[in-house]
């Protein structure tokens, strides 16, 4: 393992500055074929705190950022927090009623949104009122020059600085707060199972707008070696990377199962990096033989983690990965990262259990949801976060994972939550009654399944009709109509009974 150089700072902008001073030539950011030194990148942002501070940003204010992935985004977040503010960074596929929710719900004073989804925002101008200002991102950089190097004092550490949003039981998202201390605690903790040496470049290609985009990158930018940016994971722009030399990645397993359908060329290609980090959802065994076996040199790493707590907090070391005495371990998602406490206990009466819910303890958990404190309640119990997932520890205190108690669809990497779906597909005419379950996928992890039961229904118009109104990932792949939902004595309509019959048989069962 390599030298562990990374700074004990309590603040973002601490990281920055400290690289900055150690290494102002190094490279720090790579984004095509532009790239920025460290020296350059703290500039920037605080040029960009002092623009943003013009325009009446201060400490406890959000911002929002609106399109794929973009050097601007990690700018506005380190930014925002040099001024005790926070970045709300958005899913860029929100339909319009669901970014204006968002917005709304964060409060923020300045959007930056990208050109070619300046058409959407437009649509909901009128129904932004806390909006004060947009900032185009063909204009970022004026609105950036024309700011003045600006440092705050009196910061916190448990000042927000990311407002991450996820579904809820209402069927609405929620901006789980994530604060300085969080973040950086989850970057010092990750980093145990992932650690970055000299002449490494860490790939950073899953959107921003979640964790593992994020969060990761400042897990990366604790190192002081290069971070390339991608816009999407697509095959040109991972290649791209490739050619640029990455060494290390996080990638969802559905953009593995990409790279494994490709072909030889691109399973050679891959087998270049010195590891490979996944999660967000489980990888189907096959899969993952298939990727142990293409690439015998390349360390692998899966994370288990949730919004709520920063990101990760399992990890699946590359040696369990490659441990022929307990293959039964690869369908776990590893052992608690350092700092990390679990907890298996029974939902309903709290107490501990063999099997049940896992609660997490952890200096990464966020400071609570954004404005809705009693769905914080509900989530943080006397410290102790509810991850609304399943599982059971074996006798070496590896997690396995063995259903939901929350309703989550987790598709390539996103999270649906099948309320948020119900809602809209409950709006079709003739549906009486609705079920929205995550049905497997070889290559997603899961897809979204709508059960129906009403009259004259047509899967195919139901469909049409979500996509309409929800962003696409969240619309039912395929909707079965049925006379009657199966329920139990109380009425409670009865999803496992729904997911039973396309799990059965599976190497996992969530």
């Amino acid at each position: 393992m390599p030298e562990d150089v990374r700074p004990r700072v309590r603040l973002f902008g601490e990281l920055l500055a400290h690289w900055a001073r150690e290494r102002p030539g190094d490279t720090a950011l790579i984004f095509g074929d532009r790239s920025w030194t460290w020296a350059e990148f703290d500039e920037r942002a605080r040029r960009l705190s002092g623009a943003l501070a013009a325009a009446g940003v201060g400490r406890g204010d959000r911002v929002a950022f609106v399109d794929k992935n973009h050097p601007a985004c990690l700018e506005t977040t380190f930014a925002a927090a040099g001024i005790g503010a926070a970045n709300a960074v958005v899913n860029w596929r929100l339909s319009g009623d669901e970014l204006a929710y968002v917005l709304n719900d964060s409060g923020a004073k300045v959007v930056f949104v990208g050109t070619d989804l300046l058409p959407v925002l437009d649509a909901i101008r009128d129904r932004l009122p806390a909006l004060e200002r947009v900032v185009v991102l063909d204009e970022y950089e004026a609105f950036l020059a024309s700011g003045e190097p600006h440092t705050a004092a009196g910061l916190d550490e448990d000042d927000g600085v990311l407002i991450m949003y996820t579904s809820g039981t209402t069927g609405f998202p929620k901006g789980a707060v994530l604060t300085h201390h969080s973040v950086i605690a989850h970057g010092l903790a990750a980093g145990t199972a992932f650690p970055i040496g000299p002449g490494d470049v860490n790939l950073v290609a899953m959107p921003l707008f979640h964790v593992g985009g994020s969060c990761y990158a400042v897990s990366g930018f604790l190192y002081g070696e290069p971070s390339y940016l991608t816009r999407e994971p697509d095959a040109a722009s991972l290649f791209a990377a490739l050619q640029a030399g990455i060494t290390h990645a996080f990638l969802v397993p559905a953009v593995v199962a990409g790279i494994a359908q490709a072909g030889e060329a691109a399973l050679k290609a891959f087998s270049r990096l010195k590891y490979l980090c996944y999660g967000a959802s489980p990888m189907p065994l096959p899969l993952l033989r298939t990727a142990l076996a293409a690439w015998p040199d390349t360390k692998f790493a899966q994370v288990y983690g949730m919004t709520e707590l920063s990101g990760a907090v399992t990890a699946l070391t590359p040696e369990a990965h490659r441990d022929a005495s307990r293959l039964e371990r690869l369908a776990s998602a590893g052992t608690a990262l350092s700092g990390v406490d679990i907890r298996i206990v029974d939902p309903v009466t709290a107490e501990d259990t063999e099997v049940g819910e896992v609660w997490i303890r952890t200096e990464q958990r966020m400071a609570g949801y954004l404005g809705k404190p009693e769905a914080t309640a509900e989530t943080i119990v006397d410290g102790w976060v509810r991850t609304g997932d399943v599982g059971r520890l074996d006798d070496g205190g590896f997690l396995f994972l063995e259903d939901r108690v929350k309703d989550m669809i987790i598709t390539g990497g996103e999270n649906v939550y099948s309320p948020e779906v119900e809602r809209v597909v409950a709006e079709f005419p003739g549906v009486v009654e609705v079920a929205v379950i995550g049905v497997p996928d070889d290559r997603w992890g899961e897809q979204v399944k709508a059960v129906v039961a009403g009259e004259q229904l047509d899967a195919d118009k139901i469909v049409e009709f979500c996509r309409e109104r929800l962003a696409h990932y969240k619309c039912p792949r395929s909707v079965d109509v049925v006379e009657a939902l199966p329920r139990n004595a109380t009425g409670k309509i009865l999803k496992r009974s729904l997911r039973e019959p396309y799990w059965r048989d599976r190497d996992r069962n969530v």
